[in-house]
């Protein structure tokens, strides 16, 4: 731990390199109202945290800038997630109460509603469905020779899947064998759907055989989709062409950017800072993310990633009221 003045040194400093993003000089923290000591005594003290490891200095005659340390230690003991001001509390909820869209397309809507708050990339990562129940399910009849089956998960994913239909169906077979799944299905884990118990009628037997068939396949190849938003604004925060290159093409990796997601799924509102987060062209990068909720359980994952000197109370803050909007949207839409 750091002494109340080296404290107030380091948050004094990261305030100013968030808010300026040029190296911060003993002068200016000595004339911040909340350190209140001569200037060789601030320059002491932001050697004394160089030398531990809290700033750096980018040139000789140049302030400091904090490490990634620096930030940790910010995020830990010096700062709480902000309160978004009451428009944009506003702006958040009117757009959950206004969303109507497919669960894809209100994913996608959301990370630029979250990317336009903040300038910075927003990520979702859609509910997967290894631990989503069936929450409703439906066979309904396309064709003479082709039906779908519809089932609603738990996590506001809808998963569907084309079914072969046997020769010369009746509408009465195609509906029974629809109420049978329902009765026995609702309710179940999707990835560990149990045949259900014969219904007397052989032909609906196989009709429910194929739909299940169809819908357990279709599940077993279904993962979790990453949506990001707000690329563009974020990799205006790096004067680096080659950062931004490598940020950017990350970003494309839907395998990497999931992975880095789901690490951090149980862990509730978290921060990983440059290569915390263990993805190498994202070292100059921080993340700011969260669950969202559905029916108590967390389905999927929602965040921020920006520069680590990121304004760490703000995103926080973003991020946890849009996670909690999110999460009741999703609720309310399904339950």
């Amino acid at each position: 731990m750091l002494d109340e003045r080296k404290t107030a040194i380091l948050r004094a400093v990261v305030r100013e390199y968030i808010e300026t993003a040029q190296p911060v000089g003993s002068g200016h923290v000595a004339r911040s109202a909340t350190v209140m000591v001569s200037p060789a005594t601030v320059r002491n003290e932001m050697s004394v945290l160089e030398q531990e490891g809290y700033l750096t200095q980018p040139h000789t005659s140049a302030g400091r800038i904090p490490t990634d340390k620096g930030y940790r230690y910010f995020v830990d003991h010096l700062t709480q997630p902000g309160r978004l001001d009451d428009v944009r509390v506003q702006q958040v909820r009117d757009f959950f109460a206004s969303t109507h869209s497919a669960l894809e397309q209100t994913l996608a809507d959301t990370t630029r509603l979250l990317a336009g708050m903040t300038n910075y990339a927003a990520l979702v990562l859609g509910p997967g469905v290894d631990a989503a129940t069936v929450r409703s399910i439906q066979l309904v009849g396309l064709s003479a020779r082709v039906a779908t089956i519809v089932a609603v998960l738990s996590s506001g994913a809808v998963e569907h899947e084309a079914v072969d239909l046997p020769d010369d169906l009746s509408d009465a077979r195609l509906n029974a064998a629809g109420a049978h799944l329902a009765s026995h299905l609702v309710g179940g884990p999707i990835n560990a759907l149990a045949p259900p118990p014969t219904s007397g009628d052989d032909v609906v037997d196989e009709l429910c055989r194929r739909a299940l068939a169809a819908l357990t396949s279709g599940a077993e190849r279904e993962e979790a989709h990453v949506y990001v938003g707000g690329a563009a604004r974020m990799a205006a925060a790096f004067d680096a062409v080659e950062v931004v290159r490598k940020v950017l093409q990350t970003l494309e990796q839907q395998f990497v950017v999931s992975s880095l997601m789901k690490d951090v799924l149980g862990r509730g509102l978290s921060v990983a800072i440059g290569a915390e987060h263990g993805v190498e062209p994202l070292a100059s990068c921080s993340v700011v993310i969260a669950p969202y909720i559905v029916d108590g359980e967390p389905v999927g994952t929602i965040g921020l990633l920006g520069p680590t000197r990121m304004n760490y109370p703000q995103a926080l803050a973003a991020v946890e009221v849009v996670s909690e909007q999110l999460g009741a949207r999703l609720g309310d839409v399904e339950g």
